[in-house]
């Protein structure tokens, strides 16, 4: 199957072609057992796959992708996973999917997302849930479950994901690959810039560090004015891997902001992993030391600004418990009930909390921190008790360490450690200076594929 770079490789070279990529993918995904997809479109994929013509000079040229179901694609059902949307095909794509085109891809579906991508689990009222291939009775984790699931099972070379909260890196870590969430505003789209409090934006994932930087090479070339020359090779990210980045400064912590909010215990699997990436970042000659890092007042900034931003799912009240999820109903209610100068307040204490935590990890080139704190919890656990509350705790709990990052606008990646053992690894996440992607794209190397 190969890797990202090879696959592009190969069909450039003419060893392959667009349309047998597409008939192995979707030979690949058969039944879906794992529910790594909400809509498979083999015919249209097909026929994009055939009217590529000759190889061309674009970085995904040919290689089949796989939209998350949050993202808009003209002709394609596009149901968010809610069944608000089950009959809801758009006649216009997001920027996200035309960027996608532009640079050559070709579309085979839709992955498996959560409904509006609000958790951090992917199972919903509308399909399959996205299972964990290492134990298919455990979760793929969220909001990115079937992008994880797809590129974890060779399904996808790699998968366009998005992250708000941990959504790209939850799953990878979840699933045992790389997720990579980029810096606020580093993407011409998906960039964060428009979202409430700055959160969401584009990420992706790979199975490999290299494969990541291709990718993230590649989005950052779209813009209008780039994408239409950007050759396929090697990018500003992917040549980063290449050069030597000297000594680093790295702290290290396993403190999280909802501590003493939630049960945020570290699994002893995920302080081993943190405790092996340790040494292997100082083998290769880093300098790793306490970040002493002391966050205040985050549960309340985020669960504020996280309800608020359901306020505006296009929903009306009065629909809420029959066309949505308990928990989305209970999050939507909660953000429309809020007062405007709750949420004003909400966003300027995420302000501080971004311009604090950048001034706490200015003196590291990259920070290191355990990817999640659990491991994978049986299908249906999160909702279990019916609590919404409850819910949101346990999806706290499960990755403390995700969602600061997005209210910080930080780059970050997790990247897995296998141990040899066979079974599914856990994985550790690195985060960056603004802006220091290719600083932890280096660094993942060190610990990671």
């Amino acid at each position: 199957m190969g890797d990202l770079r090879d696959l592009v490789g190969r069909l450039q070279d003419r060893e392959t072609t667009p349309l047998q990529e597409v008939e192995r993918a979707l030979h690949a995904i058969g039944d879906d057992e794992l529910g790594a997809f909400a809509h498979v479109d083999a015919e249209g994929a097909r026929e994009r796959a055939a009217a590529l013509g000759d190889p061309q000079d674009l970085p995904l040229w040919g290689v089949p992708l796989a939209d998350k179901d949050l993202t808009a694609r003209a002709g394609m059902p596009t149901r968010y996973g809610s069944r608000a949307f089950a009959g809801f095909v758009p006649a216009e794509s997001d920027p996200y999917a035309a960027a996608l085109d532009a640079l050559g891809s070709v579309s085979i579906g839709k992955t498996a997302t959560p409904e509006f991508g609000l958790t951090g689990y992917t199972e919903t009222l509308i399909g399959p849930p996205a299972r964990n291939p290492w134990d298919p009775e455990t979760g793929a984790g969220g909001s990115s479950g079937g992008a994880a699931v797809a590129v974890q099972q060779g399904v996808l070379a790699a998968a366009p994901a998005s992250d708000g909260g941990g959504s790209t890196r939850i799953p990878a870590a979840t699933v045992g690959v790389v997720g990579l969430k980029p810096s606020r505003g580093r993407l011409p789209f998906a960039n964060g810039l428009d979202s409430p409090g700055g959160l969401s934006v584009a990420g992706v994932i790979t199975r490999a560090v290299d494969d990541a930087a291709y990718l993230l090479d590649a989005l950052v070339s779209s813009a209008p004015r780039v994408h239409a020359t950007r050759a396929p090779g090697r990018g500003r990210f992917l040549d980063a891997l290449g050069r030597d980045p000297g000594r680093l400064r790295i702290g290290a912590t396993t403190v999280s902001p909802w501590d003493g909010w939630t049960d945020t215990t570290l699994d002893p699997g995920a302080r081993d992993a943190y405790e092996r990436a340790i040494d292997a970042l100082t083998a290769a000659g880093h300098d790793v030391v306490d970040a002493d890092w002391h966050p205040e007042g985050y549960p309340e900034m985020f669960t504020t600004i996280w309800r608020a931003s359901a306020a505006n799912l296009p929903v009306a009240d009065a629909d809420l418990d029959r066309r949505t999820e308990p928990i989305t109903a209970f999050m939507a209610r909660e953000g429309r009930a809020m007062p405007a100068q709750r949420v004003l307040a909400g966003l300027q204490a995420a302000t501080a909390f971004e311009r604090r935590t950048i001034a706490a990890f200015a003196p590291f080139d990259a920070v290191l921190t355990p990817a999640l704190a659990m491991a994978p919890q049986k299908i249906g656990w999160f909702a279990e008790t019916g609590d919404p509350e409850e819910n949101f705790a346990r999806q706290c709990g499960y990755a403390p360490h995700t969602s600061f990052v997005n209210v910080s606008g930080l780059p970050a990646i997790t990247v897995p450690l296998p141990d040899g053992s066979g079974a599914r690894p856990w994985s550790v996440q690195l985060v960056g200076r603004p802006g220091g992607e290719a600083a932890i794209l280096r660094l993942a190397r060190h610990v990671g594929p």
